[in-house]
């Protein structure tokens, strides 16, 4: 579903414009990443928590070449989902959803961060 989607379907819901209702959504939006920005975190009961965490440095391996390859640390923002989002997800019938196929992105930790699943990082605890 897309951003477009979403407003479409709110209007015919509240019986706003689509104008009115893209201006509220793009509100919204904004709003998080703004709270996001200043802040780090913001929780949304029943929906989850968005949070800015730092992912450490780290040696990658160039693909192509397979030459060793310095990644430095950056910023990445996590989610996790709410109780009721989570209890509804598991509940959805598997055969609905595309499989995560070798290569795509995953959450390897389970901790909202993504990363490639060709290149599973290292975690130093187990090294």
């Amino acid at each position: 579903m897309t951003k477009k989607e979403i407003v479409k379907k709110i209007s015919e819901d509240l019986g706003l414009t689509q104008l009115k209702t893209k201006d509220i959504v793009q509100r919204t939006l904004d709003a998080i990443i703004q709270t996001l920005v200043t802040e780090g975190r913001i929780e949304l009961r029943n929906f989850g928590v968005f949070e800015v965490k730092q992912r450490a440095p780290r040696k990658a391996r160039n693909p192509r070449t397979g030459d060793k390859v310095y990644v430095p640390s950056k910023n990445v923002v996590t989610f996790k989902p709410g109780k009721e989002m989570e209890e509804l997800v598991r509940k959805m019938n598997p055969e609905n959803l595309p499989l995560l196929e070798e290569g795509e992105d995953a959450d390897l930790d389970n901790d909202g961060s993504v990363e490639s699943a060709a290149e599973p990082h290292s975690n130093s605890s187990l090294d």
